[in-house]
């Protein structure tokens, strides 16, 4: 998680932290599609619900915290960003379950969507763009060059130090993105 503050021009991050949404008492919740992929769809369905109910608190607790950490300085956090993937869409359970591809899939929807319900509950208005248009999208709605925007998000990089890896670049683009445009912004427009 990325929270990024400040005019476009004095733009710096305000926190950073890894949001974990596997119980680490609960080995089965780091796939939970794959845990349920032999279960009958109703079985599915129901340990399906409580994995995502216990995902979604968890990012509920680290979303709390980063928002009360934001507050004590003096800002108020008023989005979220959510990366998505370009794979296929999961549909229906069964078919998810009958396709091993869609359950990787489902997986990493899984957790998008505990990360999506916790900001909604948080009034956060939530944005979902697939990781492969941000770079244009952001281009677009900063209005500046890809290599000024590359270069700014490398320069956060520089302020907080390391880990500043490719997760941590596209989060923050998508944070600066967010901030700029406000609530008028839509992805891909």
């Amino acid at each position: 998680m990325i929270v990024l503050g400040g005019a476009p021009a004095n733009l710096r991050v305000l926190a950073r932290s890894r949001v974990e949404l596997i119980d680490a008492h609960d080995r089965e919740s780091k796939q939970p599609y794959h845990a349920v992929e032999f279960c009958c769809v109703e079985e599915a369905a129901g340990r399906l619900k409580g994995y995502l109910e216990v995902a979604t608190a968890m990012a509920d607790r680290a979303i709390e915290t980063q928002c009360a950490a934001v507050a004590e300085r003096g800002y108020q956090v008023t989005s979220a960003g959510i990366l998505e993937s370009a794979g296929r869409k999961p549909g229906s359970l069964a078919a998810i379950l009958a396709s091993h591809a869609l359950i990787h899939a489902a997986d990493g929807d899984h957790y998008r969507n505990a990360l999506s319900a916790a900001a909604e509950r948080h009034g956060l208005r939530v944005s979902r763009i697939q990781t492969r248009v941000l770079e244009a999208s952001a281009v677009s709605q900063l209005r500046l060059p890809l290599n000024a925007v590359l270069d700014t998000v490398n320069g956060l990089g520089r302020q907080v130090g390391p880990p500043w890896g490719a997760d941590q670049k596209k989060a923050a683009l998508l944070a600066w993105t967010l901030l700029t445009a406000g609530a008028a912004w839509r992805p891909g427009a």
